[in-house]
């Protein structure tokens, strides 16, 4: 083992080199081995109970005996590790130990997290120690953490090494079987119960050796039911030498699910050392079992997805239609799925992609459905589920939100990370009229659910007619609420924090609706706006009213305000855009440099050349552009480079968990240390309370925006809010009241 890992003396100066090990390390530990040896039993201590609460090390640990002995071994390996030397002798030592545990089968994540223990409590104690010293502290700690180190990296070498001494035995063993067969071999050690299978048995199965099963039941629980009971029986039969050999036909379960037909065959043999084992080989029979059935699957079910298509989906309904007529049928409902924003990834990123999508949501939608409930693939990006035998009507909304809520992590689709949500209709099956009555009905509610924009959810009923009335009414009310004075403008500050101190830098402008004495939600009236076309007319005046209140407030003291207003599609669209832009600003004589212009990733994806020229007129004006949102959509980082970017904002969907979820955490992280690194300002949203404050301070990011300092509000409300915003000296507004100061000041 020494040899194969090339463990030599120069090897490990040079290992000891490589972490900076060397007289001044072994001269700080040892002029205090007295306290750090205390500091060590104490962390013994600690360490065992912790252990104590793991099944997988409480049995071991349930001897007292035994625990005195491995407290007793650990101590003087700590004592070791303070006091050297690191020579040879020391490098054997812990290479023997490393492959005794390996061998035991310790796995290499205790042995890890035994040291994460130890290394978490010893930099602790020697704080609290140490605390008058903290120079002192930092210093022992980094000697130790070095030692540490160059144990772990031997350790972890020894377990990687024992890992390819098994791999090249095992490869001895199958080197005997019949070489070229296209058969996949097996070796069962009967004692012991474990399986030995090659390459190609796993490859039969689109297996790999993470999940290949280790003994015999393992392989008979991928057998079904109905047949594992027969396979058992036959090995049975074969060992206690009723029949000359084992040969078995049946179907296996491969990774995707699917049944394959093998045959399996084999003899019982004893080895030198005395061992039983039955070794033999598995034949893929399923291509003389599937020709009989392949035409009838290719006409029932979906080539891509392997789920029924429309003909099959038709018949199941039509059956359930059939139940549902006779007394005492439970509830049962049909769901029409759409996947939004389908047509702009198969445009944009082309059909592979698109196809990858639609698999991975199947298969998140079939996760989320009970067995005999079916889904079917429509056509498209259309999916249908037949959710029968359903206890209460309820249980169809619960179970569609249920896939809403699977679709809301992003899909990974080749290179890229995408976000997807779906519509769903739902609709009851009575077991009046026929499947097609029932699809119809569904296709309703989908559609009334799309009206509200993408991830909705709508349920049939006979008022549907109504609704899609109110929402003309809606239409009408919104193209005549420019002309009636019923929109405003609510204001959110931006606000710069270095160093504890805060300063108000801009606002975002964001347009709000009055119904008489009723505020409409944007959710409701935006999406409108944006399909009638309207929203080009709001806009402008939206970016008219926000450059002549943030001009007004700079006359009023409030100098190098900026303004930051929301842009759609349709307003880059239009011709003259950015001329029109230029004219506002000299109207209302705010400065270019003062206008902040966001757009979103789906706009960038959408549009081409024109939106890029657009863009860049507005930049060679002053107007900066910000990227809204950034990371919910397809975060392309080509973009980046390609358009005339220079703030990226930070989705508060990643800031609002971020402090307590280690995987938003490195999001948030490296979406603000790519815009450090492109020299662009990163403005996180959404920031509500001291820990998502400290976490931004100590990532670097200056520029925040949220309830902390102040939620929207009129230009009325504001006003007061920007002016003490621009004389405080120190992050003191939580929401709308003082609140005790977060880390970010210390």
């Amino acid at each position: 083992m020494q040899r194969q890992l090339g463990l030599n003396p120069n090897e490990v100066r040079e290992r000891l080199r490589l972490l900076l090990i060397g007289e001044p390390e072994f001269a700080c530990l040892a002029a205090h081995l007295t306290a750090l040896d205390r500091l060590h039993a104490d962390c013994i201590e600690a360490l065992f109970v912790h252990l104590g609460r793991f099944e997988g090390s409480a049995a071991l640990l349930a001897d007292p005996g035994r625990v005195e002995r491995l407290k007793g071994q650990q101590q003087a390996y700590f004592r070791q590790l303070l006091r050297g030397p690191y020579d040879m002798q020391y490098v054997r030592l812990r290479v023997l130990v490393g492959l005794t545990h390996e061998r035991l089968g310790i796995d290499l994540k205790w042995y890890l997290s035994a040291f994460h223990f130890y290394l978490d409590f010893m930099h602790k104690a020697i704080g609290r120690h140490w605390h008058a010293e903290p120079k002192l502290a930092e210093q022992l700690y980094g000697c130790l953490l070095k030692a540490a180190f160059f144990d772990i990296t031997l350790t972890a070498d020894t377990y990687v090494a024992a890992d390819k001494q098994a791999l090249q035995a095992s490869e001895d063993r199958y080197a005997r079987a019949v070489r070229g067969a296209n058969d996949g071999l097996w070796e069962w050690h009967v004692e012991e119960d474990r399986l030995h299978l090659s390459e190609r048995w796993l490859a039969m199965l689109g297996l790999d050796a993470a999940r290949a099963p280790r003994t015999l039941n393992d392989w008979a629980a991928l057998i079904p039911e109905s047949q594992r009971g027969r396979f058992l029986a036959a090995v049975q039969a074969h060992r206690e030498g009723r029949q000359p050999f084992l040969h078995y036909e049946c179907e296996l379960r491969d990774s995707w699910g699917r049944l394959i037909w093998v045959m399996i065959r084999a003899v019982m043999a004893t080895d030198l050392h005395g061992e039983h084992l039955l070794a033999g080989s598995l034949t893929d029979i399923s291509q003389r079992k599937q020709t009989e059935e392949a035409l009838a699957h290719q006409a029932l079910h979906d080539a891509l997805t392997g789920l029924p298509n429309r003909q099959q989906v038709g018949e199941l309904l039509s059956q359930a239609l059939q139940r549902q007529a006779k007394p005492g049928a439970r509830h049962a409902a049909v769901l029409f799925i759409d996947l939004d924003r389908f047509k702009l990834i198969n445009e944009s990123l082309g059909h592979q992609t698109g196809d990858q999508v639609l698999i991975q949501v199947a298969k998140r939608i079939e996760r989320c459905l009970r067995p005999g409930d079916h889904l079917g693939r429509f056509g498209g990006d259309e999916f249908v589920v037949l959710l029968d035998d359903m206890a209460k009507p309820l249980d169809a909304e619960l179970v569609s939100k249920r896939i809403m809520h699977a679709l809301q992590y992003p899909i990974i689709a080749g290179s890229r990370r995408l976000a997807v949500s779906v519509s769903i209709g739902v609709a009851p099956l009575t077991g009046r009229g026929n499947e097609q009555d029932a699809l119809r009905e569904a296709d309703l509610a989908l559609y009334r659910a799309k009206a509200f924009g993408k991830g909705q959810l709508a349920l049939y009923n006979d008022s549907l007619q109504e609704e899609a009335t109110q929402r003309l009414n809606l239409e009408n009310a919104l193209s005549e609420a420019l002309a009636r004075d019923q929109f405003e403008l609510y204001y959110q500050p931006i606000v710069q924090v270095s160093a504890g101190r805060a300063q108000v830098v801009g606002v975002e402008a964001l347009l709000r609706w009055w119904q008489g004495e009723r505020l409409v939600s944007p959710d409701q009236f935006i999406p409108v706006l944006e399909e009638s076309g309207e929203i080009v007319a709001v806009g402008e005046w939206v970016l008219r009213q926000a450059c002549t209140q943030v001009r007004q407030w700079h006359q009023q003291g409030l100098a190098g305000l900026r303004c930051s207003v929301n842009l759609s599609s349709r307003q880059l669209q239009e011709p003259g855009f950015a001329e029109r832009v230029a004219l506002i600003l000299k109207e209302t004589c705010l400065p270019a440099a003062s206008l902040v212009l966001e757009i979103t990733e789906s706009l960038l994806m959408r549009d081409g050349p024109e939106t890029l020229a657009t863009l860049r007129e507005l930049e060679s004006m002053g107007v900066r552009i910000a990227l809204d949102d950034f990371g919910t959509g397809f975060s392309s980082l080509g973009y980046l480079h390609r358009y005339p970017l220079h703030i990226i904002k930070v989705d508060k969907s990643f800031i609002t968990k971020a402090p307590n979820d280690e995987r938003l955490k490195a999001i948030s992280r490296a979406i603000i240390g790519l815009g450090r690194g492109l020299e662009m300002d990163v403005i996180a949203e959404g920031i509500e309370t001291p820990e998502q404050m400290d976490f931004l301070h100590n990532e670097g990011c200056q520029f925040v925006q949220g309830y902390w300092f102040s939620r929207p509000q009129s230009a009325l409300a504001i006003h007061p809010v920007l002016q003490r915003l621009s004389t405080i000296e120190q992050v003191e507004e939580g929401g709308q009241e003082a609140v005790p100061a977060p880390a970010i000041v210390q």
